[in-house]
């Protein structure tokens, strides 16, 4: 069973003491930035255990699965809110960047899930404007809506700093004396997944100072695939989180992943997928109707 959002709760905050265990296995539509406002425990989520205390920040997306082994009873803050949180203030372009900086946290490679805060100046900017927003929320005042949308969006961009500051690629001066590594590879890419000219074996070769017969073997030695094949495997799986979880159209998705048009996605998509993407966001639909 999936718990989701209607289109009119874009954004919902919950508050809660906890003893125990705290569980919230169910899949999601929505993500949710989980404040620890007191207490110790571990967080399980996916296949990993991390600890954490009173400060703490995590970022759960809505195919996580995750609960709470509270080792001192716990106050939870979480904020959850989905895509649509974002639309009603976003053009096209604006959106897509949106949706460039959520993947970019949701889907980085090297992204163990953990506290995601790494500078302490950023959690306190982040823990003051968890307190603005809960001021907005409850008091409901006039655009009070706009002043969320836009306290959220700021920040999951402190998120996503933070999170490439702790995997920031080796510096522009060291690049010729530090050996490569894949992940620094896989890193780049799906940093710049969105840019074609960047995607190209040459570009990739230019900016790792290696030639393009030598990063095409490496790539394909450590990864057991091609640097074409592995990138529209990643452009396939933001495809079907894009269909999934916004409401833009096939023809938008297209142009956002620098498909020529909607037909030629369409036809790699189904090649891989056995459907067409309209059938695959129409199953998505079907099932949470079900519900």
């Amino acid at each position: 069973m999936t718990k989701s959002f209607s289109l009119h709760d874009t954004f919902l905050v919950k508050k809660f003491n906890k003893s125990g265990t705290y569980k919230d296995l169910e899949p999601r539509n929505y993500f949710e930035i989980i404040f620890i406002e007191e207490g110790v425990g571990k967080h399980y989520i996916n296949e990993f255990i991390v600890s954490y205390e009173k400060c703490d920040i995590f970022l759960v997306a809505p195919e996580d699965k995750h609960h709470f082994e509270i080792e001192e009873e716990t106050t939870f803050c979480y904020f959850q809110f989905t895509e649509l949180l974002f639309s009603s203030k976003m053009n096209l372009p604006d959106r897509s960047y949106w949706l460039h900086r959520i993947e970019r946290i949701i889907h980085h490679p090297n992204l163990l899930p953990g506290d995601i805060i790494k500078e302490e100046n950023d959690r306190t900017l982040i823990w003051h404007i968890h307190d603005v927003i809960i001021q907005e929320y409850t008091s409901k005042k006039e655009f009070y809506k706009h002043n969320i949308s836009n306290m959220v969006s700021t920040t999951l961009s402190i998120i996503a700093r933070n999170i490439t500051r702790e995997f920031q690629p080796i510096k522009e001066a060291s690049k010729e004396d530090t050996p490569t590594t894949i992940d620094q590879i896989l890193s780049y890419i799906r940093q710049h997944v969105y840019e074609n000219n960047l995607m190209k074996v040459s570009a990739l070769a230019s900016h790792f100072n290696m030639t393009n017969s030598a990063i095409s073997l490496y790539f394909k030695k450590k990864t057991g695939e091609s640097i074409h094949h592995y990138i529209l495997m990643y452009k396939l799986h933001l495809i079907k989180y894009r269909l999934k979880n916004t409401d833009f159209t096939v023809s938008e998705i297209a142009y956002q992943l620098g498909f020529t048009d909607e037909s030629h996605l369409t036809r790699i998509f189904k090649k891989y997928n056995n459907m067409t993407p309209k059938k695959y966001k129409s199953n998505v639909l079907k099932e949470i109707n079900d519900l």
